[in-house]
């Protein structure tokens, strides 16, 4: 075993993360559920909606076989809702091709939708001691400063080369205190901001802190203007129901019910007759609500418009919800801050 896996498992035994709900548990299930949700969010953010999801879906058969609605307002709020659409395609996929058993074998568990490498690797270590690489984002940022990668780890170049140190670097034993290791070092020690260096186990042969260059390594993503778009949400209102639309199952916010929206410059009684076939009674704006994506920021700017006509959905996807209703559905975090905020 090379000295760094050696430090990393002491390491891990002693000051490790051990009482997580997904851990102490060989059920590929559980842990393929907490790995997608883990997948661009925090421990903190995530346990909350562990709990919940166990509760109403308790394994892959009951996934499979809720309607992908009910798995979205079980994920509501916790972002990057294409994971949602994944994790349900993947139960239906363990159910109807692997007769609902779990795989365990990394290469099996990559062939199902949302799973990757990584992830792949990581849930065959927990499930069933597989030896393989992970390299999540913190991990990634570990190995790029203990070996001194330099470049943005989201270029193939910088990628593939740590790669090679995820693999150089495996133990022959223990691959599953290792793999926690890994992951518990990015998070709670080898962090992007303020790395503690001193209580870290391998810092002592780690070239960016003997070059100095711990904070600029690894080279952050290259700075791009962020997009910004603009759009008018309407909340048409009648008899104390509010009209919601259903996104298509792509794009941002698939799947989910959300305001329907009209281009700023629209004109919003012609679209709103045209649209859903109702009369404008009367309209105020209320204050714009920006929300941050990846790669791009929007603003929506709400229009509360009352309708004379008695509510009806005139097009499929569309339909009536009290507000209090709304906010127990699957619906976008912005909008059901701006539902709070009525």
């Amino acid at each position: 075993m090379s000295s760094f896996a050696a430090r990393l498992i002491a390491w891990q035994a002693r000051c490790g993360r051990h009482g997580l709900p997904w851990q102490n548990t060989r059920d590929p299930y559980r842990i393929w559920l907490s790995e997608v949700m883990l997948q661009q969010t925090q421990v903190a953010a995530v346990l909350p909606y562990y709990a919940r999801f166990l509760t109403a879906f308790p394994d892959v058969q009951a996934l499979a076989a809720a309607p992908v609605d009910a798995v979205l307002e079980h994920w509501s709020g916790l972002g990057y809702y294409r994971r949602a659409h994944h994790l349900h395609a993947a139960a239906r996929a363990v159910v109807a091709q692997h007769g609902g058993a779990f795989p365990r074998d990394a290469a099996t568990l990559a062939t199902l939708p949302g799973v990757g490498r990584s992830t792949a690797a990581a849930i065959a270590a927990f499930s069933s001691g597989a030896r393989g690489a992970i390299l999540d984002g913190n991990v990634k940022r570990v190995l790029a400063r203990h070996a001194g990668v330099e470049g943005y780890p989201g270029e193939a170049r910088v990628t593939a080369a740590l790669w090679r140190e995820a693999e150089a670097r495996l133990p022959t034993e223990g691959i599953e205190a290792y793999t926690q290791g890994m992951m518990d070092l990015g998070a709670t020690v080898c962090l992007r901001t303020r790395p503690r260096c001193d209580v870290c186990p391998v810092s002592h042969d780690c070239v960016a802190r003997r070059d100095r260059r711990v904070h600029e390594v690894p080279a952050p993503r290259p700075r791009k203007a962020m997009p910004e778009r603009a759009v008018r949400v309407l909340l048409l209102e009648r008899g104390g129901a509010l009209l919601f639309e259903r996104r298509p199952a792509t794009g941002i916010w698939g799947g989910l019910l959300t305001l329907p929206e009209i281009a700023l410059d629209d004109d919003v009684t012609t679209s709103v007759r045209t649209r859903f076939d109702l009369a404008v009674d009367h309209a105020h704006d209320l204050p714009p609500l920006r929300h941050a994506f990846t790669h791009f920021a929007l603003t929506l700017h709400p229009r509360r418009v009352a309708v004379r006509e008695h509510p009806h959905a005139a097009q499929p996807g569309a339909l009536w919800l009290t507000r209090d209703d709304a906010l127990g559905a699957a619906l976008p975090a912005p909008i059901k801050r701006l539902l709070r905020s009525l």
